[in-house]
């Protein structure tokens, strides 16, 4: 019994290894090909000879990208939308959810205001208000527009109020005996213990701010202005040449449309993936702490 019991757990082990290691491979492999097609020479590209290794293996496209002002500018128009963005996010999601946890005898419109919140997700305005909103507090074609509209995620509101919810109330207790107040209570006690859940939500907003694209083509009058999504979605898939310096557009006849994409496509998800490492110890136990609790 104990034998057979043991071969059927082996095989469903097994079974789960294959089965996360065939779909990791699916999510990989796109990626390792897009990598492949920007180390490869133009003429490799261009006649479809370049799978998961590179062909001619050359650095041309990766010079074009890096010397493009267009690339480069956007690029720091949204480094500068993720660290503006990312902080006031996890500001106003801390002092939102806070508040929120308490029970309904210490806040008594807190189910109320919670499920204000809520509804906000399941409806909104629609575009038209949202621009005509951006509009008329003249923050077009600035970082404002790319960051006030999102400043409140209420998905990571809900995740850290659950959180906070699941603290000891007896550490709260003892601090308010000690003549602590809330904002004591919240950036000494709540802060320290919530570093996990606090590190998932960073997560959720900062790949959030960098993979959004159509805001930027809203809110942004001119593509000076547009941040890196915005830039790569006119470049990559409208193929809106007019982006172009005259000076890039010399270089991009030296080099193949499919890898100067490719290049330019890998240097916009590198950061992502550089910083997903650091972080993904945290985001499982985040995510479970910080789930809806009984």
């Amino acid at each position: 019994m104990v034998e057979r019991y043991s071969r059927g757990r082996v095989a469903f082990v097994a079974f789960n290894y294959i089965f996360l290691a065939s779909m990791a491979a699916v999510c990989l492999l796109p990626l390792i090909h897009v990598l492949a097609v920007s180390f490869s020479s133009s003429q490799a590209a261009a006649a479809g000879y370049v799978k998961l290794w590179p062909v001619q293996f050359t650095l041309r496209s990766y010079e074009f990208v890096s010397g493009k002002q267009e690339f480069l500018d956007s690029l720091l128009i949204t480094l500068e939308r993720v660290g503006i963005g990312v902080a006031l996010n996890m500001l106003l999601t801390v002092l939102i959810a806070y508040p929120l946890s308490k029970e309904t005898s210490a806040f008594r419109s807190r189910t109320l205001y919670a499920w204000i919140f809520v509804f906000t997700i399941l409806f909104s305005g629609g575009l038209i208000p949202l621009y005509m909103i951006v509009k008329d507090t003249m923050i077009m074609d600035s970082i404002w527009a790319l960051v006030l509209p999102g400043a409140v995620p209420v998905f990571n509101v809900i995740l850290m109020l659950n959180f906070f919810r699941g603290l000891p109330k007896e550490l709260e207790e003892a601090a308010y005996i000690d003549g602590a107040g809330h904002m004591t209570v919240l950036w000494k006690i709540y802060i320290p213990l919530s570093m996990a859940s606090l590190a998932t939500v960073t997560l959720f907003s900062t790949v959030g701010h960098w993979n959004s694209w159509f805001d930027g083509l809203i809110f942004m009058n001119s593509p000076a202005d547009y941040p890196l999504q915005s830039y790569l979605q006119t470049v990559v898939i409208q193929q809106d040449l007019s982006l172009f310096s005259v000076k890039s557009m010399e270089r991009f006849s030296e080099i193949n449309d499919q890898t100067a994409k490719s290049a330019q496509i890998f240097l916009g998800a590198l950061p992502i993936l550089l910083l997903y490492p650091f972080l993904q110890r945290f985001f499982i136990k985040g995510i479970v702490l910080g789930s809806v609790k009984e």
